[in-house]
C-alpha cells in the first residue's frame, strides 16, 4: 500500500478551518511565539517533522553547542565480542505463584552480556551543522562576541528566524525541516559570506553509548568510523558514513554559487564544509538510512513546503483559547498548550514511539518506554489528531510475535509487551523493566480511542488479534488466591511509583483498575466482532480483588505499612484509577477523600511530571475544576516549562509531561464519559475563566 503522506492525513483532520471556526487559530498560536536572545545550553531551539528533529543553537544552527541531529532510525550497536556471539543470555529467575519464571533480569554469571544487552542499541547523532564565524582579524567569533541576537520561533510555520551581527554586519538565518523526509533546509543572508568570514562546517562524530547525554556522540575516536564522499557535483555532494554495522547516507544540496571542502583528513577526517560565494544563499541537508539519489528540493522550496504543511498542522484537530479569561494565569497555560503541541509534533509522531526526551538529546540510552506511549500519543486521539498517534502505534502489530514468545517462555497466554526497548523487541535487562505491568493493557486503551473515532469493521480488524491476545495475558497473569476466592496481581510484580518490594508487593490500586477497564473492554470488543464472550476474561473480572482500602482511603496497593509516612512521594497513581482511567471498581466516596489526603500530604518535589496532569483529571472528574486548574499550574521543581516549552519532570526535557498536560487539558475541555452537555466541564464556571474550545474528543 502506498504510504499516504502525513500533510495529506493532516488534511483529512481539519477542523474549524476558514469559514467554521470562531477561533482564529494563527493569532493564537503566533502569540506564543517562542523570542530569546542567547542560547540556553540545555534547551535548543527545534525543527522537525516526528521522525527527523535538527536542535539550533541562537545561530539558528548548531555553532556554539554541539546540540543533536536524530532520527527514529538512527540506531547503533557497538559489536559483540567473539567470545559472546553465541551466547544465551539466561536472565534470572524468581518464583512466581509457586512456579519458577525466567525474567529478563540482569544475570550475575553473566555481566558483560548483561551490560551490554543493557546499552544496545543506542540513538546516535547523525551529525552537527554549524556556521564558522570570522572576524576581520581571521579569529574566530565565540557567542559573546555577537551583537542583537535575537532568535523567533514561528511557530504556525514552524521555522526558526536568527538574526544577529558580527562586527556591526548583520547575519540573518531561516531554518526548517522538510515535513516528509528527514532533511533540514536554511536560507542565510549577510555579507560576510562574500568577505569569506561565513561558512557552514558539517562534523560526524562516532557512538558514544552512553545511557544519559545532552549532546551525543564521542568526537574522540576519528579511526573507529568513516565518512566518505561518494559523488560529487556543482550542486550536490553525497557522503556514506558507517559506524560498526550502522551506515547511513547525508546528502547536501545547495543553490548559486559554492564550493564543497573536506577537512583535514588527518585531524579532522569527519569535518567537511561548505564555501557558499554570494550574500544569499541556502542549502539542505538530507540522513537516510539507505542511498537516496532522488533529486534535493531547494532550500526555498523547502522552506514554503514546511510552511504549508505546519499551517494544515495548527488548523487540524482540536484548539483551546484562554485569551478572553481573567485570571492572570491564563496566558501562561495557554503557552504550554501550544508549544507543548509543537513539541509533541516534532518529537512524538514517528514511526516508533518516542523516547522520554524524544528526539531532544538522549536519555536511557535513547530507548523508548511503553508504559510512557500512554502519555505520548492520547492526546492526539482526544486532540482529533489520531495519524499522529498511529504512526508509531505499529509497534503492537510489529513486536505481537515477539511479545507473544516472551509470555510463552514465561508460561502464560497471549502477549506480555516489553518495557523499554529500541527499533527491535529485545527488552533492556532490568528488574523494573522485567517485572512492570501498567503498560500491558495499554493497546486496549487505543484500540478503543480508534474505534471511538473510526468505528468501522477495519479498525475492529486491525486491533482484533492485539485486544485478545492482551486480554489473554492480563487474564492469565491473574492469579486465583484459594484462601480468597479472588484473582490477585502480583508478586512478583514493580508498581507504577516502582518504590515498593516487588517480592511482596500485591494489588495495587491503579493496576487493579486498570485491569478491569482493559477486561470489560476487551469483552466489548469480542461483542463488536460478533464472538461470543471470553469466559475466562469475565471470570477474572468478576472475581478480581477490589480496589484496597484502610481507614476509609485508597492505598497504592494490598497492606503496605505505613504509607502515608513512607510512600507518599513519587507517583500517586492510586489516584489515575479516576482521572486518567474511567473508575472501573472506584467507590467515589473513597476516591474523594483519597485525593484531599494525597493533595495534603503528598511530596511533590519527589513526583514525576505527569503525575500533575493526572491529579489534575481526577480532580476534574471529581468536580474540583480549580483544584485541576491548580494542577496544570503547580510549582515544583518536576513541572516546569521552560522558553522553548521543554519540560522537567524526569529526565530533561521530559515529554511526558508535554503529553500529560495535552491530554488533561483535553478531557477538561471535551469532557469524558458521563460528564454531562456542558461545554469545558473541567474548568472552573467562576467567571474568572471563559474557555473557547473546538474538536475535542470526549474521554472514555
Amino acid at each position: 500500500m502506498k504510504k499516504i503522506p502525513m500533510y495529506l492525513l493532516l488534511a483529512a483532520c481539519l477542523y474549524g478551518a476558514a469559514g467554521c471556526s470562531d477561533i482564529d487559530r494563527e493569532a493564537l498560536v503566533r502569540r506564543h511565539d517562542v523570542i530569546t536572545t542567547q542560547t540556553d545550553p540545555k534547551s535548543p531551539a527545534q525543527v522537525g517533522n516526528g521522525e527527523f528533529a535538527f536542535g539550533a543553537d541562537i545561530t539558528g544552527l548548531q555553532t556554539f553547542v554541539p546540540f543533536n541531529t536524530m532520527a527514529q532510525w538512527g540506531w547503533h550497536s557497538f559489536p559483540l565480542t567473539d567470545s559472546l556471539a553465541d551466547v544465551r543470555f539466561e536472565g534470572d529467575t524468581w518464583d512466581t505463584h509457586g512456579r519458577p519464571v525466567r525474567y529478563n533480569m540482569p544475570n550475575e554469571a553473566q555481566p558483560e552480556l548483561s551490560q551490554w544487552l543493557a546499552g544496545n542499541p543506542h540513538r546516535i547523532n547523525l551529525g552537527r551543522i554549524g556556521f564558522v564565524l570570522k572576524k576581520k582579524d581571521g579569529t574566530e567569533v565565540k557567542e559573546s562576541d555577537l551583537q542583537r541576537s535575537e532568535q523567533r520561533i514561528d511557530l504556525y510555520h514552524g521555522t526558526i528566524f536568527s538574526r544577529f551581527e558580527i562586527e556591526g554586519t548583520p547575519v540573518e538565518v531561516e531554518t526548517a525541516c522538510h515535513p516528509e523526509r528527514d532533511m533540514l533546509a536554511v536560507r542565510v543572508k549577510s555579507p560576510l559570506i562574500r568577505s569569506g568570514q561565513l561558512y557552514v562546517r558539517f562534523d560526524f562524530p562516532y557512538a558514544d553509548g552512553a545511557c544519559f547525554a545532552d549532546y551525543v556522540g564521542d568526537w574522540s575516536h576519528p579511526e573507529a568510523h568513516k565518512t566518505e564522499i561518494i559523488s560529487r557535483s556543482d550542486h550536490r555532494v553525497d557522503l556514506f558514513r558507517e559506524m560498526d554495522s550502522t551506515c547511513y547516507y547525508v546528502s547536501v544540496g545547495w543553490s548559486g554559487r559554492g564550493e564543497f571542502i573536506s577537512g583535514d583528513t588527518v585531524s579532522s577526517p569527519h569535518r567537511i564544509y561548505l564555501m557558499p560565494k554570494q550574500e544569499t544563499f541556502g542549502f539542505v541537508c538530507a540522513f537516510s538510512p539507505e542511498k537516496d539519489e532522488t533529486r534535493l528540493p531547494s532550500a526555498a522550496r523547502t522552506l514554503a513546503f514546511s510552511r504549508k504543511c505546519w499551517v494544515d498542522f495548527w488548523r487540524s484537530g482540536a484548539t483551546i483559547d484562554l485569551s478572553e479569561s481573567r485570571d492572570p494565569r491564563w496566558k501562561e497555560l495557554e503557552r504550554r498548550i501550544v508549544l507543548s503541541q509543537y513539541l509533541m509534533r516534532i518529537n512524538a509522531s514517528g514511526t516508533l514511539p518516542p523516547q522520554e526526551s524524544g528526539l531532544v538529546n538522549n536519555g536511557w540510552y535513547g530507548r523508548f518506554h511503553f508504559e510512557m506511549m500512554w502519555w505520548h500519543l492520547v492526546h492526539n486521539g482526544l486532540w482529533n489528531r489520531w495519524p499522529l498517534a498511529e504512526r508509531s502505534l505499529g509497534v503492537y502489530s510489529d513486536f505481537l510475535p515477539t511479545s507473544k514468545q516472551r509470555a510463552a517462555e514465561q508460561g502464560y497466554r497471549g502477549v506480555r509487551w516489553p518495557k523499554c526497548t529500541a527499533d527491535i523487541d529485545r527488552d533492556w535487562p532490568h528488574p523494573i523493566h522485567a517485572l512492570l505491568i501498567w503498560q500491558q493493557p495499554h493497546p486496549i486503551y487505543f484500540a478503543e480511542l480508534n474505534y471511538r473515532l473510526y468505528p468501522s469493521d477495519e479498525t475492529l480488524h486491525k486491533w482484533k488479534d492485539i485486544v485478545i491476545e492482551t486480554a489473554d495475558f492480563m487474564a492469565d497473569y491473574a492469579q486465583l488466591d484459594s484462601t480468597s476466592g479472588r484473582y490477585v496481581l502480583g508478586p512478583p510484580m514493580y508498581i507504577v511509583s516502582e518504590n515498593t518490594d516487588p517480592k511482596t508487593t500485591c494489588d495495587p490500586t491503579f493496576e487493579l483498575g486498570y485491569w478491569r477497564f482493559g477486561l470489560r473492554t476487551a469483552q466489548q470488543w469480542l461483542d463488536r466482532l460478533e464472538m461470543e464472550p471470553n469466559e475466562k476474561w469475565q471470570d477474572v473480572l468478576n472475581r478480581l480483588a477490589p480496589l484496597p482500602q484502610k481507614d476509609g482511603l485508597y492505598e497504592t496497593c494490598e497492606g503496605i505499612d505505613r504509607m502515608w509516612e513512607q510512600y507518599a512521594f513519587d507517583h500517586p497513581a492510586l489516584i489515575g484509577v479516576l482521572g486518567m482511567l474511567p473508575g472501573d471498581g472506584v467507590d467515589t466516596t473513597v476516591l474523594n477523600r483519597t485525593l484531599d489526603k494525597v493533595l495534603s500530604t503528598w511530596n511533590f518535589d519527589r513526583t514525576w511530571g505527569w503525575d500533575f496532569p493526572m491529579l489534575a483529571m481526577a480532580a476534574a472528574r471529581t468536580g474540583r475544576p480549580e483544584q485541576a486548574v491548580e494542577m496544570l499550574l503547580y510549582d515544583a521543581p518536576g513541572f516546569q516549562f521552560d522558553a522553548h516549552g521543554l519540560a522537567t519532570g524526569g529526565p530533561f526535557p521530559y515529554m511526558p509531561s508535554n503529553g500529560a498536560l495535552l491530554t488533561a487539558v483535553a478531557m477538561m475541555a471535551g469532557g469524558w464519559d458521563g460528564s454531562g452537555d456542558d461545554d469545558a466541564p473541567g474548568f472552573p464556571d467562576n467567571g474568572f475563566w471563559k474557555v473557547r474550545c473546538e474538536g475535542f474528543q470526549r474521554m472514555p
